[in-house]
């Protein structure tokens, strides 16, 4: 009798998706994030000219500020999907709880945070922080055969 080959989870590939994302997330911020957002000047109810006369270094600093987080969000993808590709059950406990606080304190924290400053991408960045959520409670909606 043949032996059917199981596939992976959903889950995990709903976390190697959030992973890749985060890749990416950290890529446009080493490279392509300018150090001001016309979101950023509404929120703080200035203009560029008066943080540029005001603070004149703050974008070389920020440029700084966004690699470094760039690379904290690359390095937070590729655990990510270490950790998806890796993990025997979605539903045993530790990896349960490990995945659970690395994406409240990725891209839940972002998300939050990005509704708070009404940010022009809250609604882009919500995506995210939903897929994670559903990677973290689909495998309790399935049987234990499947995944």
């Amino acid at each position: 009798m043949e032996k059917r080959k199981s596939r992976p989870p959903i889950s995990i590939f709903l976390f190697i998706a959030c992973g890749i994302w985060l890749i990416g997330l950290g890529l446009y911020f080493i490279f392509l994030r300018p150090p001001l957002l016309p979101e950023d000047l509404r929120y703080m109810e200035t203009s560029i000219g008066d943080i540029q006369s005001a603070i004149p270094g703050l974008e070389r600093w920020t440029n700084h500020v966004f690699t470094v987080m760039g690379g904290f969000m690359m390095g937070s993808g590729l655990l990510t999907i270490l950790a998806a590709m890796n993990a025997s059950d979605m539903r045993e406990k530790r990896t349960w709880i490990f995945l659970m606080l690395a994406g409240l304190f990725t891209v839940g924290m972002m998300t939050l945070t990005n509704f708070q400053l009404n940010s022009d991408f809250k609604w882009l960045l919500l995506i995210p922080a939903l897929l994670w959520v559903i990677g973290l409670v689909f495998p309790f909606f399935i049987r234990s055969s499947d995944g």
